[in-house]
């Protein structure tokens, strides 16, 4: 048992050990962004890493309010030098267009292009694919109850996370 998990079966509860371990295990699936790097792979668009995710900025929450070089980089938690170089480069490729506000005519807004969106479709068949082969002979009632104990866990883990930031800053 790794250390991990006896923090966690702490009035053995097994069940808390069991998502503790299988979180670490995610974790470093996720840090090495196994599915993005597959689907950069498979699409070969020349793309990086980085610039899929701006992509999924406004993919996320564009839809919810304007998106700017600005709200990219804050998003990603980079610096705004550094998001408007990413953003430059997806312009000039196709996949992003820069707007004026209807709000502000002063403000550029970023949005994603038709090239954007079938790069961002590709992506989005890529990772149904990959749950599919993971989740390969289980039942379909235990995909439909893990997509929703899994969405419900996610959505208490960033009420942590939001209350965290809160505290912090």
């Amino acid at each position: 048992m790794t250390e991990t998990q006896d923090a966690l079966s702490v009035g053995g509860d097994s069940s808390l050990a069991t998502i503790g371990h299988a979180m670490t295990r995610m974790r470093l699936l996720i840090g090495r962004r196994f599915i993005g790097r597959m689907a950069l792979q498979r699409i070969g668009t020349g793309l990086e890493l980085s610039d899929l995710d701006a992509i999924g900025v406004i993919k996320r929450i564009g839809s919810q309010q304007e998106v700017t070089v600005g709200t990219i980089a804050e998003q990603l938690r980079i610096d705004p030098s550094r998001g408007s170089r990413i953003v430059a480069d997806l312009v000039k490729q196709g996949l992003l267009e820069r707007a004026a506000s209807q709000e502000d005519g002063r403000r550029s807004l970023v949005r994603v292009t038709a090239a954007g969106r079938k790069v961002l479709d590709e992506i989005e068949a890529i990772k149904r694919e990959t749950i599919t082969e993971a989740t390969a002979g289980w039942s379909e009632e235990d995909v439909e109850a893990f997509g929703r104990l899994y969405a419900r866990f996610t959505e208490g883990l960033e009420a942590q996370f939001k209350r965290f930031e809160q505290d912090e800053g």
